[in-house]
């Protein structure tokens, strides 16, 4: 057992039962709760937690009745025949010796359907339909509902169940003067708004006994006006306290709120003060959330006494074993969460399945197998970046005899420039992990090394990931020496100069902005400097935990142009969850956004634009080409001509917007099939 993790690692005892440490496993809606088949999934995909060490699971959110629901056809728990579906979870984690608890969530005026309800007839800015206000008949019947989904959670093995009462889910609504309205016992003073989470938990309470663990997750920072105060968040920890709960989680911020709170540009553990300060206020055990993501911070929130456990969600999707791997003193084998969103949120509010840009096994685990083979291949693997050393791994995983090759003198591909971006620098601990898994594996690099169709002829497979090269668009001028490609940009190539035009507004282009507009050191690693930047005051003295923004923030280190031929808002195809806060940051910073642009020449003078039938010339020093990209498959002829049989994966197989997450879903399936 390793002893770098000495708070992490001890057992928490609940007094009837006790976790095995400190870690839980946040709640993550995966989608397989709606699929066909897909209790079966969730069985495999919790058990492997389980497997790997967590000390207590929370499902995804199951709503205690059908006006809860997230969506029209989202997962619910209130009929005996139900219990039988979710026997298979329980039952595969305690196998696994695991503890799970089921999150009961009602959704309120979230609910993505016309049945929806909330404490007053107050649409959310996120959905378009505009809730009923609960009669007290409706509270009464909705109170009951959450006790019968307890019960029958309990029925069905489980160890508990989490209520949820942050990110603006219904009791959340019920506690804030923002969506409650009502001049009735639930509304108006913090008694009364407070009213219908505390008659939850003690009917949960009186539905299920004693032993029985019962977490409520506080919503302790609103971040939206008309958010709760932090004297009446801590009125309602008493509270909670008082009416049974073992366990109060940290909920920061609604989802309406304008502020992020999970994404990769979140300082890690950006909030765990809060949990500290409100920890002096009960004495139930406390847990700390959000962008908690390595052993190492984990173990400083636990061991400087900002919380009693640490909660990570993503995290387990990146790497189920992440527990049992910081025991055992193999820190560096931990596949990190970087706090993307783009395999697992974006994909959540999507209605898909969620998976892991990182791992893409998450909630594949009985579709996606990296099983042994009983005949090793001597197989060769081109490029080196996330395809290539994923591809790599995973076939050397499998028990092939690897060999990766790149023509560059480093490893890494386009996540080596990814992680200059401010606010991306959790890439860095993808490249690290697939450095020390590609010699753990035995894998054969050669860096340096341009493969010819003859170093490939003696392999039994080949996995082409040679990745993409910059597309150069037919402009006028375009060969002149103040145009530039972001690749150079980005390799410290080249010199920009303090005007900028970026042709192109995809991913790519609003990546360039951010990173020429930086006119500081990046933010993502001074919490507090990232807490000033957003207008975030863990301190309260304002409600809610708004304040004014620093102005600093605001400043742009260019003038920068981000021009797009089509017509639709700039960022329209960035992820679902996180594209709002780059197009925030980039109005913030003064960019120009363009749109409808034709590109007519580059001289001495700038960009020469149209934009219908007015033309206009853009004066500036450099032009950066974000024109997206175009795959490099110089091999591919060559090894058609001698017909050489190969797998073409990643930016290389298609080079549209740069898309990790399918490069190393393609990987595993690439290795699958050798």
């Amino acid at each position: 057992m390793n002893n770098n993790y000495p708070h992490m690692l001890a057992p928490l005892d609940l007094g009837f039962t006790t976790l095995k440490n400190r870690v839980l496993m946040g709640s993550m809606h995966t989608g397989l709760e709606e699929e066909r088949g897909g209790y079966d999934k969730l069985a495999a995909f919790f058990a492997e937690r389980a497997k790997g060490g967590v000390g207590l699971i929370v499902t995804g959110g199951i709503a205690p009745n059908y006006a809860g629901r997230v969506h029209a056809f989202a997962s619910q728990l209130s009929f005996p025949w139900q219990v039988k579906h979710h026997r298979k979870i329980t039952e595969a984690v305690h196998a696994a010796d695991g503890k799970i608890c089921m999150q009961i969530l009602h959704a309120g005026r979230y609910a993505y359907h016309p049945i929806s309800v909330a404490p007053s007839k107050i649409k959310a800015p996120i959905n378009p339909f505009k809730p009923f206000a609960l009669s007290s008949r409706g509270i009464n019947k909705t109170i009951k509902d959450y006790a019968n989904a307890a019960r029958l959670a309990q029925k069905a093995g489980y160890d508990g169940v989490e209520v949820m009462g942050s990110e603006g889910y219904l009791l959340n609504q019920f506690l804030c003067h923002r969506t409650n309205k009502r001049s009735d016992k639930y509304g108006g003073n913090i008694e009364n708004r407070a009213r219908l989470a505390l008659e939850v938990v003690k009917s949960i309470r009186a539905a299920v006994g004693k032993e029985f663990i019962i977490i409520f997750r506080l919503s302790m920072l609103d971040l939206v006006e008309g958010g709760n105060s932090w004297d009446e968040v801590v009125q309602l920890a008493k509270w909670l306290e008082q009416a049974g709960v073992t366990i109060i989680n940290t909920g920061i911020g609604w989802h309406e709120a304008r502020v992020p709170t999970i994404a990769t540009s979140v300082p890690r553990a950006a909030f765990a003060q809060i949990t500290e300060r409100l920890r002096k206020e009960v004495t139930v055990p406390l847990v700390a959330t959000n962008r908690i993501n390595t052993p190492e911070i984990a173990e400083q929130v636990l061991a400087s006494d900002q919380a009693d456990m640490v909660s990570m969600a993503r995290p387990f999707l990146a790497d189920p074993h992440f527990v049992a791997k910081a025991a055992n003193g193999q820190r560096e084998q931990i596949n990190v969460c970087i706090g993307c969103n783009q395999g697992c949120l974006d994909h959540t509010f999507k209605l898909k399945r969620a998976t892991c840009l990182v791992n893409p096994m998450a909630c594949y685990e009985t579709e996606l197998r990296l099983d042994p083979v009983a005949q090793p291949k001597a197989v060769a693997v081109v490029g080196a970046g996330p395809a290539g050393m994923a591809a790599a791994c995973y076939a050397a995983e499998r028990g092939h005899k690897v060999t990766l090759f790149e023509s560059r003198d480093e490893l890494g591909g386009q996540f080596n420039l990814a992680a200059q971006i401010p606010g991306k620098e959790e890439f860095h601990e993808t490249l690290a992990y697939f450095r020390h898994r590609l010699g753990d594996l035995a894998v054969e690099v050669k860096l340096g090394s341009h493969a010819s169709v003859s170093d490939l002829a003696g392999f039994d497979a080949r996995i082409i990931a040679t990745g993409v090269k910059p597309r150069t668009p037919p402009i006028n001028g375009i060969e002149r020496d103040n145009v530039v490609t972001y690749q150079q940009v980005l390799r410290k190539e080249v010199t920009v100069g303090p005007r900028v035009a970026l042709i192109g507004a995809g991913g790519i282009g609003f990546d360039m902005a951010e990173y020429l507009s930086e006119a500081h050191d990046s933010a993502t690693l001074d919490r507090s400097k990232w807490l000033a930047q957003w207008g975030i005051d863990i301190h309260y003295q304002e409600g809610a935990g708004l304040s004014e923004r620093d102005p600093s923030a605001f400043d742009s280190a260019r003038e920068i142009h981000l021009l797009q031929r089509k017509t639709t808002k700039p960022g329209k195809d960035l992820g679902k969850t996180t594209g709002w806060i780059h197009r925030a940051v980039l109005s913030d910073r003064g960019v120009n956004f363009v749109t409808g642009v034709s590109y007519e020449k580059i001289d001495e003078h700038g960009l020469h634009i149209r934009q219908g039938e007015t033309t206009s010339v853009l004066e500036v020093d450099t032009v950066v080409l974000c024109a997206g990209q175009e795959s490099n498959r110089d091999l591919v002829a060559e090894l058609e001509a001698q017909q050489l049989s190969f797998s073409l994966i990643g930016g290389a197989e298609l080079a549209a917007e740069l898309d990790a997450k399918r490069a190393i879903r393609q990987a595993a399936e690439a290795a699958m099939a050798l």
